[in-house]
Protein backbone atom coordinates (compact mmCIF):
# COMPACT_ATOMS: atom_id res chain seq x y z
CA UNK A 1 0.00 0.00 0.00
CA UNK A 2 1.55 3.29 -1.06
CA UNK A 3 1.33 5.95 2.13
CA UNK A 4 -0.90 9.02 1.16
CA UNK A 5 0.79 12.38 1.63
CA UNK A 6 -0.88 15.74 1.83
CA UNK A 7 1.94 18.49 1.24
CA UNK A 8 1.24 22.31 1.68
CA UNK A 9 3.49 24.09 -0.04
CA UNK A 10 3.19 27.74 -1.77
CA UNK A 11 6.32 27.82 -3.52
CA UNK A 12 5.81 26.51 -6.82
CA UNK A 13 9.69 24.96 -7.89
CA UNK A 14 10.11 23.59 -4.96
CA UNK A 15 6.56 22.17 -4.37
CA UNK A 16 7.02 20.81 -7.56
CA UNK A 17 10.89 19.45 -7.21
CA UNK A 18 9.45 17.80 -3.52
CA UNK A 19 6.40 16.32 -5.21
CA UNK A 20 8.12 14.71 -7.91
CA UNK A 21 10.41 13.42 -5.86
CA UNK A 22 8.52 11.47 -2.86
CA UNK A 23 6.37 10.27 -6.06
CA UNK A 24 9.71 8.73 -7.61
CA UNK A 25 9.74 7.03 -3.96
CA UNK A 26 6.36 5.34 -3.91
CA UNK A 27 4.25 7.64 -2.09
CA UNK A 28 1.27 8.84 -3.24
CA UNK A 29 0.94 12.89 -3.16
CA UNK A 30 -1.32 16.00 -3.06
CA UNK A 31 -0.23 18.66 -3.52
CA UNK A 32 -2.05 22.22 -2.05
CA UNK A 33 -0.86 25.98 -2.26
CA UNK A 34 -2.57 27.31 0.32
CA UNK A 35 -4.02 26.41 4.21
CA UNK A 36 -7.21 26.65 3.20
CA UNK A 37 -7.20 24.91 0.31
CA UNK A 38 -5.54 21.78 1.88
CA UNK A 39 -7.72 22.19 4.94
CA UNK A 40 -10.82 21.18 2.65
CA UNK A 41 -9.23 18.85 0.91
CA UNK A 42 -7.67 17.14 4.82
CA UNK A 43 -11.84 17.46 6.06
CA UNK A 44 -13.10 16.08 2.56
CA UNK A 45 -11.31 12.53 3.66
CA UNK A 46 -9.40 13.04 7.06
CA UNK A 47 -8.76 9.30 7.24
CA UNK A 48 -6.97 9.09 3.70
CA UNK A 49 -3.79 10.94 4.73
CA UNK A 50 -0.85 9.10 6.42
CA UNK A 51 1.13 12.31 6.76
CA UNK A 52 1.15 15.85 6.11
CA UNK A 53 4.28 18.16 5.23
CA UNK A 54 3.07 21.90 6.12
CA UNK A 55 5.52 24.90 5.36
CA UNK A 56 4.26 27.68 7.67
CA UNK A 57 4.04 31.16 5.45
CA UNK A 58 1.36 30.09 3.89
CA UNK A 59 -1.86 31.94 1.79
CA UNK A 60 -5.41 32.10 3.69
CA UNK A 61 -4.34 30.88 6.47
CA UNK A 62 -0.65 29.79 7.66
CA UNK A 63 1.06 26.36 8.69
CA UNK A 64 0.86 27.03 12.46
CA UNK A 65 -3.21 27.77 12.40
CA UNK A 66 -3.79 24.41 9.12
CA UNK A 67 -1.97 22.09 11.65
CA UNK A 68 -4.00 22.94 14.73
CA UNK A 69 -7.41 22.85 12.67
CA UNK A 70 -5.92 19.22 11.10
CA UNK A 71 -5.87 17.92 14.94
CA UNK A 72 -8.75 18.71 15.37
CA UNK A 73 -10.30 16.80 13.13
CA UNK A 74 -7.70 13.85 13.00
CA UNK A 75 -5.78 14.29 16.40
CA UNK A 76 -3.43 11.32 15.36
CA UNK A 77 -2.19 12.15 11.96
CA UNK A 78 1.24 12.93 11.97
CA UNK A 79 2.69 15.82 10.65
CA UNK A 80 5.76 18.17 10.34
CA UNK A 81 6.81 21.40 9.07
CA UNK A 82 9.34 22.13 5.94
CA UNK A 83 10.00 25.98 6.35
CA UNK A 84 12.39 28.97 5.92
CA UNK A 85 11.33 30.26 9.49
CA UNK A 86 14.20 28.69 11.28
CA UNK A 87 13.74 31.11 14.80
CA UNK A 88 14.00 29.12 17.90
CA UNK A 89 10.48 30.04 18.83
CA UNK A 90 9.15 28.84 15.91
CA UNK A 91 10.89 25.60 16.24
CA UNK A 92 9.53 25.49 19.90
CA UNK A 93 5.93 26.45 18.87
CA UNK A 94 5.67 23.87 15.91
CA UNK A 95 7.03 21.27 18.73
CA UNK A 96 5.02 22.03 21.17
CA UNK A 97 1.73 22.14 18.69
CA UNK A 98 2.57 18.47 17.99
CA UNK A 99 4.49 18.58 15.05
CA UNK A 100 6.62 14.97 14.80
CA UNK A 101 9.14 16.90 13.33
CA UNK A 102 10.64 20.70 12.18
CA UNK A 103 12.50 20.82 9.07
CA UNK A 104 14.45 24.50 7.85
CA UNK A 105 14.52 25.02 4.32
CA UNK A 106 17.13 24.67 2.15
CA UNK A 107 16.85 20.75 3.13
CA UNK A 108 17.97 17.64 1.48
CA UNK A 109 15.03 16.01 -0.18
CA UNK A 110 16.83 12.46 1.02
CA UNK A 111 16.72 13.15 4.25
CA UNK A 112 13.29 14.64 4.25
CA UNK A 113 12.29 11.02 2.89
CA UNK A 114 14.17 9.46 5.80
CA UNK A 115 12.12 11.60 8.28
CA UNK A 116 8.90 10.77 6.82
CA UNK A 117 9.89 6.87 6.18
CA UNK A 118 10.57 7.18 10.12
CA UNK A 119 7.29 9.47 11.28
CA UNK A 120 5.45 6.57 9.57
CA UNK A 121 7.19 3.81 10.72
CA UNK A 122 6.93 4.90 14.08
CA UNK A 123 3.02 5.90 13.82
CA UNK A 124 2.60 1.68 12.14
CA UNK A 125 3.90 0.71 15.49
CA UNK A 126 1.40 2.56 17.28
CA UNK A 127 -1.91 1.84 15.33
CA UNK A 128 -0.62 -2.15 15.02
CA UNK A 129 -1.03 -2.67 18.79
CA UNK A 130 -3.79 -5.24 18.98
CA UNK A 131 -7.25 -3.85 20.32
CA UNK A 132 -7.50 -3.72 24.36
CA UNK A 133 -3.83 -3.70 25.58
CA UNK A 134 -3.60 -1.41 27.85
CA UNK A 135 -1.27 -0.34 30.89
CA UNK A 136 -1.60 0.90 34.39
CA UNK A 137 -0.01 4.35 35.14
CA UNK A 138 -0.16 4.56 38.93
CA UNK A 139 -4.25 4.76 39.14
CA UNK A 140 -4.67 5.83 35.14
CA UNK A 141 -4.51 4.04 32.41
CA UNK A 142 -3.04 4.20 29.00
CA UNK A 143 -4.69 2.43 26.13
CA UNK A 144 -2.32 1.24 23.42
CA UNK A 145 -5.09 0.60 21.20
CA UNK A 146 -6.82 4.08 20.85
CA UNK A 147 -3.74 5.96 22.18
CA UNK A 148 -5.60 7.27 25.15
CA UNK A 149 -4.54 8.17 28.40
CA UNK A 150 -7.75 7.84 30.88
CA UNK A 151 -7.67 8.90 34.69
CA UNK A 152 -7.82 11.75 37.45
CA UNK A 153 -10.91 12.08 36.02
CA UNK A 154 -10.43 13.13 32.31
CA UNK A 155 -9.26 11.58 29.26
CA UNK A 156 -6.50 12.73 26.53
CA UNK A 157 -5.59 11.13 23.08
CA UNK A 158 -2.08 11.12 22.66
CA UNK A 159 -0.09 11.88 19.51
CA UNK A 160 1.80 8.47 18.24
CA UNK A 161 5.00 10.41 19.43
CA UNK A 162 3.49 11.09 22.76
CA UNK A 163 2.92 7.54 22.89
CA UNK A 164 6.51 5.90 21.71
CA UNK A 165 7.49 8.31 24.81
CA UNK A 166 5.62 7.13 27.45
CA UNK A 167 5.73 3.69 26.89
CA UNK A 168 9.61 4.27 26.87
CA UNK A 169 9.20 6.17 30.07
CA UNK A 170 6.94 2.90 31.61
CA UNK A 171 9.10 0.49 30.83
CA UNK A 172 12.05 2.57 31.97
CA UNK A 173 10.07 3.50 35.70
CA UNK A 174 11.96 4.37 38.87
CA UNK A 175 15.30 4.17 37.47
CA UNK A 176 16.91 7.05 35.85
CA UNK A 177 16.91 6.94 32.10
CA UNK A 178 19.79 8.79 30.22
CA UNK A 179 18.51 11.86 28.01
CA UNK A 180 20.44 10.51 24.99
CA UNK A 181 19.46 7.08 25.38
CA UNK A 182 15.60 8.64 25.04
CA UNK A 183 16.17 10.58 21.57
CA UNK A 184 17.58 7.83 20.09
CA UNK A 185 15.20 5.41 21.08
CA UNK A 186 12.40 7.54 20.44
CA UNK A 187 13.03 9.84 18.17
CA UNK A 188 16.04 8.37 16.27
CA UNK A 189 18.29 11.33 16.64
CA UNK A 190 20.37 13.58 19.04
CA UNK A 191 20.10 17.11 18.20
CA UNK A 192 19.70 20.35 20.06
CA UNK A 193 16.11 21.28 18.41
CA UNK A 194 15.15 17.67 19.07
CA UNK A 195 16.36 17.91 22.92
CA UNK A 196 14.19 21.02 23.21
CA UNK A 197 11.25 18.99 21.62
CA UNK A 198 11.53 16.19 24.39
CA UNK A 199 11.48 19.28 26.96
CA UNK A 200 8.18 20.14 25.63
CA UNK A 201 7.07 16.57 25.95
CA UNK A 202 7.76 16.22 29.84
CA UNK A 203 6.22 19.27 30.72
CA UNK A 204 2.96 18.12 28.81
CA UNK A 205 3.48 14.77 30.78
CA UNK A 206 3.34 16.72 33.99
CA UNK A 207 0.10 18.50 33.22
CA UNK A 208 -1.67 15.13 32.15
CA UNK A 209 -0.46 13.34 35.48
CA UNK A 210 -0.50 16.66 37.73
CA UNK A 211 -2.61 15.90 41.19
CA UNK A 212 -1.83 12.22 40.64
CA UNK A 213 0.91 11.59 43.70
CA UNK A 214 1.72 8.07 41.95
CA UNK A 215 3.53 9.79 39.07
CA UNK A 216 6.37 12.25 38.94
CA UNK A 217 9.09 12.94 36.44
CA UNK A 218 12.06 14.33 37.80
CA UNK A 219 14.94 15.72 35.55
CA UNK A 220 17.92 14.16 36.92
CA UNK A 221 20.59 16.97 36.29
CA UNK A 222 23.37 16.47 33.10
CA UNK A 223 21.94 12.95 33.16
CA UNK A 224 18.36 12.63 31.94
CA UNK A 225 14.79 11.84 33.95
CA UNK A 226 13.41 9.23 36.66
CA UNK A 227 9.74 8.17 35.74
CA UNK A 228 8.40 7.28 39.28
CA UNK A 229 5.72 5.04 39.79
CA UNK A 230 3.71 4.09 43.09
Amino acid sequence: MKHHILLVEDETDLGNVVKQYLELMDFTVDWQQNGRAALEAFTATPAAWHIVLIDINLPEMDGFELAQELVKIQPNVPFLFLTARGEKKDRLYGLKIGADDYIVKPFDVDELVLRIKNILKRNQTVNSISAGNAIELGGMRFHKDSLKLTGNGKETILTPLESDLLLHFYHNSNKVIRREDILHQVWGTNDYFVGRSLDVFVSRFRKYFQGNENISIRNIYGIGFMFSLT
